[in-house]
């Protein structure tokens, strides 16, 4: 069976490949160049992680010069591969040795979409990788699953790259967007304005691009809804269905708003929901952990201020958010908000949030790769003087606590800090 199968799924990759060949919108992520490393993409499902495989593959035989037949690419969403047990990616495995027996000699890649899907997949990695010549790239929609295994059994193997919704400019880039380095004129802004909204009011999943405003919405919704089902309730067992879906709306809907589990509890118990904090943490863990929606805890030296103050939310795409909303037009503020938090995590950043010893807040309290912090009030609409005032307050007093610089981001400077990298 799986000698038959296998060039019937390998005929569909080349096709693939070909039909990918110019119509692929770059990813500004990519793998490290560490050859001796599993690399590991991991991210929610539709952000695109399939075709950032495809685009290290063409990158592979473009640049490298590496044979096709050196190449084996398996989805594990695909219906003819599930269940999928490590007995039967080993023999898919075999099956494409046997197939070309020269890759014996040299070096093959192998490529393995959604590998959570497989059953006890780390070991059969790790082996493949110990004893062959071989590189090996995985994509999961599971942070903890996957970085639970990869701490096990591939310790010190795989390094592991995010792959999130398209940001600005790879929006623009998809959309066949103007980016030119012309000064920065009045025309220009207005248009980058123009495009900046409409970016946030689609977000960035690749499918929603071009697409109606109702089929968006449709889309999107019915992302969530395979998310939830597939990565939450099957993956953790979770049978109180109509409140981990109620749970996942409440998130997404109230992005850039503060969240505690006790208030959340009595919320739900003042509905008729039977539950627990220790049942809502546990969601909260499994719907972060989808890459769904995020809380970000307030930055402080004292685990107690930690712990004693409310986490703010953010959803994984500010087109979702308005996907379960239809009353957002006043919220653009929070939905920046959201955008500059994703931008963050994009560039590798730990984030929180911080309060100052007045408790004015200050959006973001961020520390990139390098270890170096940073300060970063978000302000969308900068016609409300008292809003600014406000804001710059806020922003100066926590630079003077914590000595560490801080700038405030707008529309404005966001567009043309973009323009200035572009």
């Amino acid at each position: 069976m799986i000698e038959a199968l296998l060039p019937i799924l390998l005929s569909e990759f080349h096709d693939k490949l070909k039909a990918t060949a110019d119509g692929i919108v770059e990813r500004e992520a990519s793998f490290p160049d560490l050859p001796d490393k599993i690399k590991v993409a991991i991210g929610m499902r539709r952000v695109g992680k399939t075709y950032f495989l495809l685009q290290n593959i063409h990158q592979l035989i473009r640049d490298n010069g590496i044979s096709l037949t050196q190449i084996l690419y398996l989805n594990f969403e695909d219906d003819r591969l599930a269940p999928c047990s490590q007995a039967m990616l080993r023999e898919l495995v075999d099956a494409f040795y046997s197939l070309y027996p020269e890759n014996h000699d040299r070096v093959c890649y192998l490529f393995f979409d959604e590998i959570q899907n497989v059953e006890d997949w780390p070991i059969f990695i790790r082996r493949m990788f110990d004893t062959r010549k071989v590189q090996i790239y995985l994509t999961g929609s599971s942070a903890k699953l996957l970085s639970k295994e990869i701490h096990t059994s591939l310790r010190g193997r795989a390094i592991t790259t995010e792959i999130w919704p398209y940001s600005f400019k790879e929006f623009l880039n998809a959309e066949n967007k103007p980016m030119d380095d012309e000064l920065f004129n009045i025309k220009k802004r207005d248009m980058m304005n123009h495009y900046l909204r409409e970016y946030i009011a689609t977000g960035g999943f690749p499918e929603i691009i071009n697409k109606s405003e109702n089929d968006s919405r449709q889309i999107l919704q019915g992302y969530v809804d395979v998310v939830v089902m597939r990565d939450i309730i099957e993956r953790y067992g979770i049978t109180n269905i109509t409140l981990i879906k109620y749970m996942v709306k409440t998130l997404i809907k109230n992005t850039g708003g503060n969240f505690t589990v006790n208030k959340f509890v009595s919320d739900l118990k003042s509905q008729g929901f039977a539950t627990s904090k220790n049942t809502i943490h546990d969601y909260l863990s499994y719907i972060e952990d989808a890459y769904l929606a995020f809380a970000v805890s307030m930055y402080s030296e004292s685990i107690r201020k930690v712990h004693s103050n409310p986490r703010k939310l953010y959803a994984i795409d500010t087109g979702l958010v308005r996907s379960y909303s239809f009353s957002l037009p006043k919220n653009d503020g929070h939905l920046f908000e959201n955008l500059v938090y994703l931008d963050l995590r994009r560039q590798g950043h730990q984030v929180y949030y911080y309060l100052t010893e007045e408790r004015y807040e200050v959006d973001f309290f961020s520390v990139d790769k390098a270890g170096k912090p940073k300060l970063y009030q978000v302000v969308w609409d900068m016609t409300d003087k008292s809003t600014m005032e406000r804001e710059e307050r806020a922003l100066e007093a926590a630079m003077l606590e914590l000595k560490v610089p801080g700038e405030i981001i707008t529309a404005h400077t966001y567009i043309k800090n973009f323009l200035g990298s572009s």
